[in-house]
């Protein structure tokens, strides 16, 4: 391999959501780090084989397996490296499991270039974060509910349907939707 490959950082960049990743991917390269895509989980292990980033970034939900599926495997590839789970399906049960399974930061999109590797490049978590003044909305609260019992129950939507008691079609149809999103 080219000596001046190897000095460059290695930047993973997993999403279903080609027109993101190559825009990414275009503005981490001008940075000077070198990139790979992958638009699935299934796709990014294949790429693994040949390379291995410093630096990953990993939507939560595509098309078969979610990016949070990647996290033990690249933390074993690579001990040091920092992950950032992406996802326009923030909860507050799925940034708990990435950062168990060893993500380093969890991010909800939109989101841009800078935000990305000022995540990915902090050392240290901020003690001065904004608590919110006010509690969550009851969407909300609806919503981190049932994001939290589909954790526990793998992502199984029959099974979470019948712990929350409701039909699974219901469930799917409030799956699709957008979070509630709490105003500032």
């Amino acid at each position: 391999m080219d000596t001046n490959n190897d000095a460059r950082l290695k930047f993973l960049i997993v999403d279903d959501d080609e027109t993101f990743s190559r825009v990414l991917s275009k503005a981490i390269k001008r940075r000077g780090y070198e990139t790979a895509i992958a638009s699935s989980a299934e796709q990014a292990v294949s790429l693994l084989e040949d390379f291995t980033p410093d630096l990953a970034t990993l939507d939560l939900k595509m098309g078969g397996a979610s990016g949070i599926t990647l996290v033990p495997r690249l933390t074993a590839l690579n001990p040091a490296i920092k992950i950032l789970i992406l996802t326009g399906y923030a909860s507050i049960s799925t940034a708990v499991e990435a950062i168990k399974l060893g993500a380093t930061d969890y991010l909800a999109k939109p989101a841009d270039t800078d935000q990305i590797l000022s995540k990915l490049q902090a050392t240290d978590a901020d003690p001065a974060i904004d608590i919110a003044d006010k509690p969550m909305s009851v969407g909300r609260l609806e919503w981190e509910h049932i994001q939290k019992v589909l954790t526990e129950h793998e992502g199984n939507i029959s099974a979470t349907a019948r712990a929350l008691g409701m039909h699974r079609r219901t469930l799917q149809r409030k799956l699709q939707k957008r979070p509630v999103r709490e105003e500032h």
